[in-house]
C-alpha cells in the first residue's frame, strides 16, 4: 500500500499577541515541540502603548499541517488572532540584510555595480570593505549574496521577513 505523501507549501503567518514576556517562547516551543521548522521568524510592537506586538512567522507545511499550527497558536492565551497571509491571498513581504564585502581593485568596481543594479545602498565604507543594505522580498537578498560571493562577501547579517496583506483590510 503506497501512502501519499502530502506537498509542503511555504505559508507566512502573521500572529498579533499581548506583548509579555515569555510569548516569543511559548510560541517557538509550540513548534520545537511539534517538529515544525521555522524558516523565518520577526517580532515586533505594533500599538502606542506598548501592549500589542506582531510576530511573523514563516515557515513551510502541508495544508493539514498548517490547519493544526493555526489551531494551536489560536489557542495560547495571549494570541489575538492568528493570520494565514498565504492563504488569505495578495500579500506585500519585505526583508532587509546587511552585507559586508572585501575587495580592491575591479572587484570593488563590480561590488558598487551589483549593488547599484540591486538598489543596496552603502552604510559603510572603508578602504578595504563596503557594507549594503539592501531590501526587497527573499529572492532578491538571496540573489544578491550569492552574486557578492563572487566578489568578497565577508559577513550578511538579515530581518527576515515582515509581510502585510493588501487592501484596506486589516489581516
Amino acid at each position: 500500500m503506497h501512502i501519499k505523501e502530502e506537498t509542503k507549501e511555504r505559508h507566512t503567518l502573521s500572529v498579533i499577541v499581548d506583548n509579555e514576556p515569555g510569548i516569543l517562547a511559548r510560541i517557538a516551543g509550540l513548534f520545537t515541540a511539534r517538529g515544525y521548522n521555522i524558516e523565518s521568524l520577526t517580532v515586533t510592537d505594533i500599538s502606542e502603548d506598548d501592549l500589542i506586538s506582531r510576530i511573523t512567522i514563516v515557515t513551510s507545511a502541508s495544508a493539514d499541517v498548517m490547519d493544526q499550527i493555526i489551531a494551536q497558536l489560536e489557542r495560547l492565551v495571549p494570541v489575538h488572532k492568528v493570520v494565514d497571509l498565504t492563504a488569505l491571498g495578495p500579500h506585500v513581504e519585505r526583508e532587509l540584510a546587511l552585507v559586508k564585502v572585501g575587495g580592491t581593485g575591479d572587484h570593488r568596481i563590480e561590488a558598487l555595480r551589483l549593488a547599484d543594479v540591486y538598489r543596496a545602498r552603502v552604510v559603510d565604507a572603508t578602504t578595504s570593505s563596503f557594507i549594503f543594505e539592501v531590501t526587497g522580498g527573499t529572492e532578491k537578498i538571496d540573489t544578491f549574496v550569492s552574486l557578492m560571493r563572487e566578489v568578497g562577501l565577508i559577513e550578511v547579517a538579515r530581518t527576515g521577513i515582515v509581510a502585510i496583506s493588501r487592501g484596506k483590510e486589516a489581516a
